[in-house]
């Protein structure tokens, strides 16, 4: 990030201190998937909208379950309540959630089948969300952060593909190498639509966002650079003109040895780790001016006590005068104990 949109940022919110080129200690802490079915509250208040997709446009709903984790552990800042299927379910591809099931979307398997999609007719769900991020930018208390984010173009095209999640990404990966060009006009839709998509989070009030690759590591390092770099460099070079002073964090789970060329050739000013990620490797990508998130195992904070309490000052330690933010490698895990949430915050902030 450039020295003068780095001096424009609010360091009085913590979180974004180490964008500003600031190595806070100890270091700011926010938790992937902080807002979820581990919190009783959470779960009250999803019986109450009657299912995942209504809460999500439900904006005073979705801006109450943001807010329980803050008002819980006081994480330095909320992520916005949504889900990176919104795209999809804006562009009009039927979308759904079976119970324990996950996703269930129907499948866009060619080109021909892109005809489905309307581009130009998401402004009514993406103002749900965007009302959403209003509500939370008047809410929340004003020392924290609010991340708006939303998929990278490559996982969500493998759900669209798919019509589902899958272990392997077989669907989406097949079409890519059968139909190249087919498949790209998918991935330049999904760009586009991401790019407004953001905008309007940040226009509401967002003050950092996140590109979320949950897939990024299914791919081979000869269609890497396609796939998930080219869309990803192509979504923050069209963000950093519309809003220079917002940071960007990439998280191309799973990109192992491929992650350092990611930050480099996106131009994102933070990268979120993987479990997988070795603190050595997360040390290195630091030096690269780059602020460093991750990698907390979420199975740790199912099982707490010693073990928990080791890997947080193993990572505090390894990260100690660098720009890092406490994070997990993945999101907090739904037979996860509140308690100890709770006990990961107090220690980070009590031994840092």
């Amino acid at each position: 990030m450039a020295p003068n949109a780095r001096a424009s940022l609010n360091t009085r919110r913590r979180f974004l201190a180490p964008f500003a080129g600031q190595a806070v200690n100890p270091p700011p802490i926010w938790l992937m998937r902080q807002a979820g079915r581990y919190l009783p509250e959470y779960r009250a208040t999803r019986d109450e909208a009657g299912s995942f997709l209504a809460l999500c446009y439900r904006p005073e709903l979705a801006a109450e379950v943001t807010l329980q984790p803050i008002r819980r552990y006081g994480f330095d800042a909320a992520i916005l309540f949504a889900d990176i299927l919104i795209v999809p379910d804006a562009l009009g591809q039927e979308v759904r959630f079976e119970t324990g099931e996950g996703p269930r979307l129907d499948p866009i398997t060619d080109e021909m089948a892109l005809s489905r999609l309307e581009p130009s007719g998401t402004e009514a769900k993406f103002g749900l969300i965007c009302e959403t991020v209003q509500r939370l930018r008047q809410d929340l208390p004003e020392e924290t952060a609010l991340i708006g984010f939303c998929g990278a173009p490559w996982t969500v095209a493998t759900y669209m593909v798919g019509g589902r999640g899958s272990p392997d990404q077989a669907d989406a990966r097949a079409w890519a190498y059968r139909d190249p060009d087919g498949f790209q006009k998918l991935i330049d839709i999904l760009v586009e639509v991401s790019i407004d998509y953001l905008s309007g989070q940040v226009k509401a009030g967002a003050d950092a966002l996140q590109i979320f690759d949950s897939w990024a590591g299914s791919l081979p390092d000869n269609e890497f650079a396609r796939w998930v770099i080219d869309p990803t460099r192509h979504m923050v070079d069209a963000l950093k003109a519309r809003h220079p002073g917002v940071p960007i964090i990439g998280f191309p789970r799973g990109a192992g040895a491929s992650t350092a060329e990611f930050v480099t050739a996106t131009g994102v000013e933070g990268v979120s780790c993987d479990t997988s990620m070795p603190l050595c490797a997360m040390r290195e990508l630091a030096e690269l001016d780059i602020v460093v998130q991750g990698n907390l195992d979420p199975l740790l904070l199912v099982a707490g006590g010693d073990a928990l309490d080791r890997r947080i000052d193993e990572t505090l330690a390894a990260m100690k005068g660098r720009r890092h933010i406490f994070n997990l490698g993945h999101g907090i895990v739904p037979q996860t104990p509140p308690e100890n949430v709770a006990r990961l915050v107090e220690r980070i902030r009590s031994v840092a």
